[in-house]
């Protein structure tokens, strides 16, 4: 009754959702060799992929991509500019010129400490360009305090999550506004979105009128991380998060949402598992088994997501 209720409430605001489990895919069986892989980008032609690679207790934290010829992807690359510092949560804007992304890299280069997170970006002039030296978003952006997982609406307005002990709570989301050529200071989300508990990974739409999100542990939810969207009123104010529900939620770890507004497909990261004893022909069958598909490690998903 429970799944049944969650289900109607969405179709009210507009939301179709994946009919079954089965509509739930990974995105590409060549990211299977990687033990962690999430954070996920696409480019608006659906021919570049950026994502994050990371070891499996996360020291090691390298962003990657995905180029596609003739309707297939190919293998697996490291974007140049990746070194000993901590990359992650790409996302490509400004038509494909421009890839943000999170990382604790210092300013200055001579010096070896990481720094807190920050967000920067590197540019390319063209899609067949070479990427830039990463450049620091700078202040406002930017603080003393850790900055994750950039998102964009067409507008430049610039979404993102902030570790602030003025928030609401651990982890929230937060706004600065792009006027006049340069960024205002952020603003916090209100309490549609944010909450005394952890708010994360944001996604904005481009027109700026919804925002997919992760809360964690949230009253309601199905455990652990969910995915929540949120609408804007007719005044500009968001209204309370939902629950995207079951299927695309689990008891696991779901994160790290990105939307593909033209071809209406959802993206995100999750580590569900559905992995059961049995015996094994032999130990390629076993490694098969635990490496493909959903093992509770971190792993791309996509499936039919219509936001109208």
């Amino acid at each position: 009754m429970k799944n049944i209720l969650v289900s109607l409430s969405l179709f009210t605001t507009g939301l179709i959702l994946a009919q079954d489990q089965s509509e739930i895919t990974l995105f590409d069986k060549k990211l299977n060799s990687f033990l962690n892989v999430r954070d996920f980008s696409i480019s608006g032609e659906g021919n570049e992929a950026f994502f994050t690679v990371q070891s499996p207790n996360q020291e090691i934290s390298q962003i990657a991509y995905l180029h596609k010829k003739k309707n297939t992807w190919g293998d697996p690359q490291l974007l140049p500019f990746n070194d000993a510092y901590t990359y992650m949560e790409p996302f490509l804007a400004n038509n494909g010129t421009r890839l943000y992304f999170a990382s604790d890299r210092p300013l200055d280069k001579t010096k070896k400490e990481k720094k807190d997170f920050d967000i920067w970006y590197v540019e390319r002039k063209d899609k067949n360009s070479e990427w830039s030296e990463p450049v620091n978003a700078g202040k406002p952006v930017n603080s003393e305090l850790n900055e994750f997982f950039p998102s964009l609406s067409d507008n430049g307005n610039l979404y993102f999550t902030m570790e602030s002990p003025k928030g609401l709570g651990k982890d929230d989301i937060y706004f600065c506004k792009w006027q006049d050529g340069k960024y205002a200071e952020p603003q916090l989300l209100d309490e549609g979105i944010n909450s005394n508990g952890y708010e994360f990974n944001a996604f904005i739409s481009k027109g700026e009128n919804f925002i997919l999100f992760t809360k964690y542990n949230e009253k309601g939810g199905q455990g652990s991380g969910d995915l929540y969207i949120s609408r804007k009123d007719s005044n500009g104010k968001w209204q309370k998060a939902e629950n995207l529900g079951i299927p695309i939620n689990t008891k696991f770890m779901e994160y790290c949402p990105f939307y593909d507004e033209k071809n209406h497909i959802l993206y995100f990261t999750s580590k569900r598992n559905d992995l059961s004893p049995q015996k094994f022909k032999n130990i390629s069958d076993f490694q098969q088994y635990i490496n493909e598909g959903e093992n509770g490690l971190s792993k791309i998903y996509k499936t039919p997501f219509k936001i109208k």
